[in-house]
């Protein structure tokens, strides 16, 4: 994803003073595989960009629309009724700042001297005052998908959303553990296409548990922090394709020597034209 104006990239100096910017995916990303989060932070080198899902960002948007009709009204939407919830969007003056990409909703860790931030989609409140992080995701399957467990990414799901309630609990909210997901499911069984895709919609909810975010900052700063790049996360691909790759260029130059590494126009390149 491009930076924007608003947002400098900056990476990892240890020792320094000034707060370091991470974002929830690059939380997620050490997680996933430290090696990675090492080479992205620290060493400027990041994995390989993912083709933009604009159809699911086109969802995410007329989504969002929705949800801020019934929130300028102060009226619930017709799923949360549905789903027997006494919930209205939650109406606050910080709401489209914390779901800006590369502002969101920031929080101080002082002890990783890290400036924690994460975009929600949207935020639901009850009876009770108590506030509901909700995200909305989009795919397309065979079937719908009424359960977290319906998609490989269920575990990182989780940790977005429990990085969400941690981070506005920390700026003060009456946040439930309870979040839901608006899970949306392109439909593969209708004859035709017709210029529209038309969709299932199901609401799955999900108790957080946000007491893990604090100890993993920790570790994160001291990955950071050291001079030793980390192990590889398990089955990480990336990880994988780099050693592999390196791996078959060491022995193709190893075979043919000096003459296997080819330049740009000379004989060896795989872009000279024969005539």
């Amino acid at each position: 994803m491009a930076w924007t104006s608003t947002w400098k990239k900056k990476f990892y100096i240890p020792g320094q003073t000034e707060p370091f910017k991470l974002s929830r995916s690059k939380i997620d990303l050490f997680v996933d595989c430290p090696r990675c989060f090492y080479l992205d932070r620290r060493l400027e080198v990041g994995r390989p960009s993912m083709p933009p899902f604009t159809l699911n960002s086109a969802v995410d948007h007329l989504l969002k629309k929705e949800f801020d009709m019934h929130r300028k009204a102060g009226t619930p939407h017709p799923l949360m009724t549905e789903n027997g919830l006494d919930f209205v969007p939650f109406d606050h003056d910080k709401i489209n700042e914390w779901r800006e990409n590369f502002v969101g909703v920031q929080y101080l860790h002082k002890e990783s001297n890290f400036l924690v931030f994460g975009a929600v989609d949207d935020l639901w409140v009850d009876a009770k005052g108590k506030v509901h992080v909700v995200d909305y995701k989009a795919t397309s399957k065979d079937e719908a998908v009424t359960k977290l467990e319906d998609t490989k990414w269920h575990d990182q799901y989780r940790r977005q959303m429990e990085i969400y309630q941690w981070l506005l609990k920390h700026n003060d909210l009456n946040v439930s553990d309870t979040g839901y997901f608006v899970y949306v499911t392109g439909r593969k069984d209708l004859d035709s296409f017709d210029g529209k895709l038309e969709f299932y919609t199901n609401l799955i909810s999900y108790k957080g548990k946000s007491d893990w975010v604090d100890e993993t900052l920790m570790q994160a700063k001291a990955c950071l922090d050291g001079d030793s790049i980390p192990e590889a996360g398990h089955d990480c691909e990336y990880c994988n394709y780099r050693e592999n790759a390196g791996n078959a260029f060491k022995k193709h130059v190893a075979k043919f020597g000096a003459k296997a590494m080819g330049k740009k126009g000379s004989a060896t390149s795989s872009n000279k034209v024969k005539k």
